[in-house]
């Protein structure tokens, strides 16, 4: 087995005009396959070499011989991060606020559901260059906010401990990069966070959360 680029669960043009179609296509198409090829790349002749599911190797990046840990870690973290950003966005019909076990959980960790978009907001705005913002599933159940740089995320702690932001499952996160929003937002990067709001698909977010899993499957990643 091998990394493979996901194939994207809606069109190029689905979430315009939040997020729009060229910059969907080179996000996807570029960034992302560079990351899958570079990842393959980097664990080809290592203990990694048979996984498939990134998040999982995210976990077992420590394994690697120390002159890989580098590639291994911005590449593999690059094809894990973007695999869930793509699936918890949809256009037609997304947005809005979660429900079931999800909004509880939310209100119950954060105050409420716009208490959580404020300080994951924040997370996002603040986040100094590169990086991602995140909310996770712990392990007592609660939900956590915080952001990592570059292409880590939170799955790395065994390698990069405090540096992960926090020791949680991702299950939805949100790509600050500016290869995300350029075209559109230029340097209003405050502007994307509050449009991407209108994409984000909480029934998936909500499978990821019931499943505790960074893929959202019945996959252990």
């Amino acid at each position: 087995m091998a990394f493979e680029l996901p194939a994207l669960p809606y069109d190029f043009a689905a979430l315009e005009p939040h997020i729009d179609a060229r910059t969907m296509e080179i996000h996807h198409g570029k960034h992302h396959a560079a990351y899958v090829a570079n990842a393959n790349k980097a664990v080809e002749g290592t203990a990694l070499a048979g996984l498939s599911c990134p998040w999982e190797a995210c976990g077992k990046l420590q394994d690697l011989p120390s002159e890989k840990q580098t590639a291994a870690r911005n590449n593999i973290g690059g094809h894990a991060n973007h695999s869930l950003f793509w699936s918890i966005m949809g256009g037609d019909g997304m947005g809005g606020a979660p429900s079931g076990d999800l909004a509880d959980a939310i209100n119950s960790s954060f105050g409420s559901f716009d208490a959580f978009k404020e300080t994951f907001a924040k997370a996002a705005a603040t986040r100094f260059g590169s990086g991602w913002a995140w909310l996770g599933a712990c392990e007592d159940g609660k939900l956590t906010v915080c952001s990592t740089a570059n292409q880590d995320n939170p799955a790395m702690k065994p390698l990069i401990g405090d540096a992960a932001g926090c020791g949680c499952k991702p299950i939805l996160g949100l790509d600050v990069w500016e290869h995300a929003y350029y075209l559109n937002y230029q340097n209003r990067r405050p502007d994307y966070v509050s449009a991407w709001w209108n994409v984000v698909n909480w029934n998936k977010v909500g499978e990821c959360f019931s499943k505790a899993c960074c893929c959202g499957s019945s996959q252990n990643c």
